[in-house]
């Protein structure tokens, strides 16, 4: 049991070796990750969420991952 509550919300990440090599798996991460940071805001601070991205997110423009990202806080009961 935790003493103390997460300040914002927990977000993790994973990226199976399916998805490419180190270099690969790495920029997925990063692209995500930096979707995330951006719309972060929507989303109550009390959900812990752990995003499993595809291969897709490689290629996809910025603005279609913070689309998705943005959708998937929506569903999460954001604002």
């Amino acid at each position: 049991m935790r003493e103390t509550e997460p300040d914002g919300p927990q977000i993790g990440f994973t990226t199976p070796r399916a998805l490419g090599k180190a270099v690969e798996r790495n920029r997925i991460k990063r692209r995500v990750r930096e979707a995330v940071r951006l719309e972060l805001d929507r989303l109550n601070p009390q959900w812990s969420i752990v995003i499993n991205p595809r291969r897709k997110a490689l290629h996809a423009s910025m603005e279609e991952l913070r689309a998705e990202v943005e959708r998937l806080f929506l569903r999460c009961g954001g604002s």
